[in-house]
């Protein structure tokens, strides 16, 4: 790894302490060559009002998605985004963002799908950092381009299809939304839906036999990640052993879900199904449950 790692009794505990960092270890290390720093926001536009010095911006609508097929980007397409970025493949890489980091840790995701090296999440991410008085730029950094190379993306095992749910293998599937859309109450919106008009999918519910698990339990109000013997409490009846699928409504708080289960907690076999809710409330003949069903205490 490029950079060492915080020696922080908190993220110790974690079964990956070196997929975290605090914002005081990361502003003393700010400019450090091998360093890089990324915004990826739910809310594209803060960025542009103030951001980490150094960091650039991921958009994970534009960046990470490809324009014509719906997928993710390929491995040329990656490599281009980190070259145009200036990152390495052998930089240490930390990823932050609003709302408690929702698609920081998709981003973080995509990274890993990727195979980078070294990927770290700001704990508290964009909130943290605000919310202690750091210091920010207007600047947008101009970096030489990167020498990246091009790795294919590997989607199995952290990625899921929902040709795979409709099968009849075992697994433990986790809701992260909220209860109400669970349950059916409330018709999904787009994130960041302000303004915008329609809903996300033309029916809602959740998918059979999954147990909902709100992703916000695992923070803080001030989006800093809870003691790992309370995360661990939230996910008490799941077995870490068993093969794990999580869903939201696009893949970004489930993303973040995917994150506290691979990293904080150490499950084995944890994987995103990013097509979520947006696919399966819009597929034909595809079965759904409404009312709260299977809920985690």
């Amino acid at each position: 790894m490029g950079i060492e790692l915080e020696n922080n009794p908190h993220f110790q505990a974690f079964a990956h302490p070196e997929k975290f960092v605090s914002a005081a270890w990361l502003s003393a290390r700010l400019g450090t060559e091998g360093l890089r720093v990324v915004e990826s926001d739910e809310d594209a536009y803060l960025y542009d009002i103030g951001h980490i010095p150094g960091a650039v911006r991921i958009d994970w609508t534009r960046d990470l998605n490809d324009p014509v097929v719906r997928d993710l980007i390929d491995g040329e397409a990656f490599a281009a985004l980190m070259r145009e970025r200036g990152i390495s493949r052998d930089d240490t890489v930390v990823i932050y963002g609003d709302h408690a980091n929702w698609w920081a840790a998709y981003t973080a995701w995509v990274f890993e799908l990727f195979g980078h090296p070294d990927v770290r999440l700001l704990d508290g991410g964009r909130d943290a950092w605000m919310g202690e008085e750091r210091d920010t730029s207007y600047a947008v950094p101009e970096y030489p381009a990167g020498d990246y190379p091009v790795v294919e993306r590997r989607d199995a095992p952290l990625r899921t299809f929902a040709s795979e749910l409709l099968g009849s293998q075992e697994l433990q599937l986790i809701d992260a939304r909220t209860p109400d859309l669970y349950a059916g109450e409330t018709t999904p919106t787009p994130a960041g839906a302000a303004g915008k008009s329609g809903p996300i999918a033309q029916r809602s519910g959740h998918i059979p036999g999954a147990v909902n698990v709100p992703w916000g339990r695992s923070v803080h109000p001030n989006a800093l990640f809870r003691g790992v013997e309370d995360i661990a409490a939230i996910y008490e009846d799941f077995d870490p052993e068993t093969r794990t699928v999580v869903y939201c409504q696009l893949g970004e708080s489930s993303a973040h879900t995917w994150f506290v289960l691979q990293h904080v907690l150490g499950f084995k076999d944890v994987s995103l199904y990013d097509g979520s809710w947006a696919e399966w409330g819009n597929m034909i003949r595809v079965p759904i449950e409404k009312g709260m069903g299977v809920e985690a205490e």
